[in-house]
């Protein structure tokens, strides 16, 4: 039975007793309840901006919770089992980066996965951590990275005992999940606390047939988008703490250099209201979503030129676990690539799909999702499929290249001079700049690491997708910029 305390949202409460007092601002925002933004307003409501307020007393800070704020983030902690929560407007890739700051000093090693969304190469430029990269494990049939081994993680502990921190993505973007209860236990073993981006695996800890959460494993901290899969808007997510090898307050301190001190009401009171739902009403409405998926994926594999993959992968290497609510399709033997088969279903559907990569969409599906929602997307993926499958099959090529050698610390190559070279020209240089993909994030490279061949005809083959490439100075990554004068 949930606790019965889950049914309150302080937050929401306190904002709706504001709200009910009609009161004269003189303070910001300068919209004043929307009477300055007349035009937005309209179209979504005059209720949102009367409640798009400031930090006042019965409303509390962000900065310094002592009130509604605080009762709403202890909530949000006993919910997630976690001893400490703290909601972030910035994002997960606030909460990254205020773990690797708090975690790792100047100098100090970080243990991660080469496959970290790009918030960890943040945070270590904004830390000054050094990165010692593994490689994750990589699925050659789906093109695509997966989790990191447990005896892969023992052996670079072990090669690098003075290192600060293990940072583990629990779950990947597609939905693998490691053995992170394994990690933590050797991790702790030698004194090493445990990092967990838990960007998509918010909705963990509310059903029994779902991988167990980042708190529930032992993991010292987890950063959670409650936006991306447990219902709150967009930027909102949280930071949860357990155990003793992270300190709470230094922890608060951290997040404070960098977090907005005019948070948003509307992000933070939505945060309440979802864990409040996924605490209250979590069983029922992702077991009705394990259900729907599930059987979408049962159909979808019926369809020749598609292969919806889940469950199956679990045993292979860096699967543990996977997350069952991943709707991810290989459209390889259509004679598509995943960006193609994308930019179809935007565009002759009027589907968004999450991301797409060479051989594979993925769909993310959350407790929004319907019977009906989803059956539009199999409808499409059956109908696209029957245009393309006498199609040739896409040759498969790496989705994940081999581990670049860092050369200079992301922080030291960051504040380097730099120049820019052509990306063709660019092999056997330092980068000082990142090449990615978004989504997911995943950087091809990261300042700091030497530039091969390899990232150069992978990158030059991600621009003739049409791909969405980031982290460049120069928006159509024609130049990249290089360590040196």
């Amino acid at each position: 039975m949930p606790d019965k305390e889950q049914r309150r949202a302080p937050l929401f409460e306190a904002l709706k007793d504001y709200h009910s007092r009609n009161v004269t601002p003189f303070d910001v925002p300068g919209h004043k309840h929307g009477a300055g933004l007349s035009e937005l307003a309209g179209y979504v409501g005059k209720k949102v901006l009367e409640i798009d307020v400031n930090a006042m007393e019965c409303l509390d800070n962000i900065s310094n919770p002592i009130g509604v704020i605080r009762e709403a983030e202890e909530l949000a902690a006993r919910a997630y089992g976690a001893e400490k929560a703290f909601f972030l407007v910035n994002g997960t890739t606030s909460g990254v980066q205020a773990m690797i700051m708090a975690a790792c000093r100047p100098g100090e090693k970080i243990i991660l996965p080469r496959n970290a969304h790009k918030s960890a190469i943040a945070g270590m430029i904004l830390s000054g951590a050094v990165p010692i990269y593994i490689q994750p494990e990589i699925n050659d049939d789906l093109g695509i990275a997966m989790g990191m081994t447990v005896d892969n993680v023992k052996e670079t502990i072990e090669s690098h005992p003075d290192a600060r921190a293990v940072f583990v993505i629990h779950p990947t973007y597609y939905g693998a999940v490691s053995d992170l209860a394994a990690i933590v236990e050797v991790a702790h073993r030698h004194g090493m606390a445990v990092l967990a981006d838990e960007a998509h695996g918010a909705h963990f800890n509310f059903h029994r047939q779902l991988p167990a959460s980042a708190m529930e494993l032992g993991a010292d901290a987890s950063a959670s988008s409650t936006h991306k899969t447990g219902g709150s808007l967009t930027q909102s997510s949280m930071l949860l703490m357990r155990g003793d090898m992270l300190d709470s307050k230094y922890m608060k301190t951290t997040l404070n250099l960098t977090q907005t001190t005019s948070a948003s009401y509307l992000l933070m009171t939505s945060l309440d209201i979802a864990r409040k739902q996924l605490a209250t009403r979590g069983e029922e409405i992702l077991g009705r979503l394990l259900s729907i998926v599930r059987e979408a994926n049962e159909e979808l594999n019926t369809v020749d030129g598609l292969y919806a993959f889940g469950r199956e992968l679990v045993g292979d290497p860096g699967v543990f676990d996977y997350d069952d609510t991943k709707l991810g399709v290989n459209v390889r033997e259509l004679g598509l690539s995943g960006y193609e088969a994308e930019k179809l279903l935007r565009k002759e559907y009027n589907i968004q799909v999450e991301l797409a990569d060479m051989y594979n969409i993925l769909a993310i599906t959350a407790v929004g999702d319907t019977k009906e929602s989803i059956g539009t997307l199999v409808d499409a993926l059956k109908d696209l499929a029957k245009c393309y499958r006498n199609g040739n099959v896409k040759e498969i090529t790496r989705g994940m290249l081999k581990n670049p050698e860092v050369v200079v610390s992301p922080r030291d190559a960051y504040y380097s001079s730099k120049k820019p070279v052509r990306l063709e020209e660019a092999a056997g240089c330092v980068s000082g700049e990142s090449i990615m993909v978004y989504p997911p994030g995943i950087p091809l490279v990261t300042p700091g690491e030497m530039i091969t061949e390899e990232i150069v005809e992978h990158a030059q083959l991600l621009k003739k997708e049409k791909c969405m490439l980031q982290g460049t100075q120069d928006p159509y990554v024609d130049t990249i910029l290089v360590l040196g004068q």
